[in-house]
Formats: C-alpha cells, structure tokens, sequence
C-alpha cells in the first residue's frame, strides 16, 4: 500500500454530547483511488436533537428514529474496510483521515465508550492542520469547503457526512 491509502470519515451530531452521532460519512482510498464509499443515518446516543445541530445539517428525530444503532453501523463500515484492504483485520497502516480530526476522532472514541465497545486506537491524520501548514495566511479561513476548493474540489452539500467525508480525501490526496 502507497502513502496514499486512506479512509476519510464524518460524523454529524444530534446534539453537544460526543457520542450522539446521527450520520457517518467513509470514503476508503487505496493507492490513491476511491474503492468504497459508505453513508448512514445513525440512531443517537442519547437519542435527542439540539436546535443548533439541526440547523447545521438538517436532520432530525424522524430521519433517525428507525436507523440503526451505531454498533451496527460501525460493523459494516468495518467489514468494508477489511474487503477494500483485502485483509482479515484492520490495517494499521492506513490512517483515518478528518477535517478537524479532535472532533471526529472524540466522535468516534465516545460512542465507543457508550456503547461498551474497545476502542482499538485507531490512527487520525487532520486535514485542517494540513491547511493550516500548507496554505497559511493565503486562504481567507481554514473551513472545509474553502480548503476544499483549493485543492480543487467542489463541496455541494456541505454537512452532509458523505459529501463531507468526500472532501476531505480528496484535501487529503493533495496536501498529505
């Protein structure tokens, strides 16, 4: 596997709490290309939806009242991380990549911890640092969708965790 072999994630919340992810966004890069790409609504723990968070990315109790919970995502998002790196347990290599990293990775250490579940220490790599390092003063903020179009790609609907997540690898892809 190259340096460019990689798995960009969002999450969206339902509220300030951690572990309420409600959406989840994974793009998986190996060598450079885009080999899978997974998106689900996500049942939150807790399970209620602050105003704020709502108007950031428009979901709310009925888009998730019957989705599924996050163990069970975070399998089949396991499952295709292991198929797309052809191998029978995670490689430890490849790195999560996230715009403004602490947030998704604390995202995804929280819900771990609510649910139970060992939290294996996953490795994360930060695109807005990355920004931050290659385009200092140049760009006007440091926000996905203006780093985004900077390294040449359109963000259409920004907080949407797939479309989210899509933009940060192809940051990625550019600047690390």
């Amino acid at each position: 596997m190259t340096r460019q072999s990689l798995i960009a994630i969002d999450f969206e919340t339902a509220n300030g709490c951690p572990s309420s992810v409600c959406s989840v966004g994974v793009i998986i890069v190996r060598d450079g290309e885009v080999v899978n790409s997974f998106y689900s609504l996500i049942h939150p723990y807790p399970d209620y939806y602050a105003w704020f968070c709502q108007q950031v990315h428009g979901l709310g109790p009925e888009d998730t009242e019957d989705a599924p919970l996050f163990p069970d995502v975070w399998d089949q998002i396991e499952d295709r991380i292991l198929a797309a790196f052809e191998t029978d347990r995670f490689p430890a290599e490849v790195p999560f990549v996230a715009h403004n990293a602490r947030f998704d990775e604390g995202c995804l250490k929280a819900v771990f911890d609510a649910y139970g579940l060992h939290y294996p220490g996953y490795r994360f790599l930060d695109t807005l640092a990355a920004s931050r390092r290659h385009f200092g003063k140049t760009l006007p903020n440091h926000q996905l969708h203006t780093v985004a179009a900077a390294c040449g790609y359109s963000l259409l609907n920004h907080h949407h965790a797939l479309a989210d997540a899509e933009a940060c690898a192809a940051i990625a892809l550019k600047l690390l």
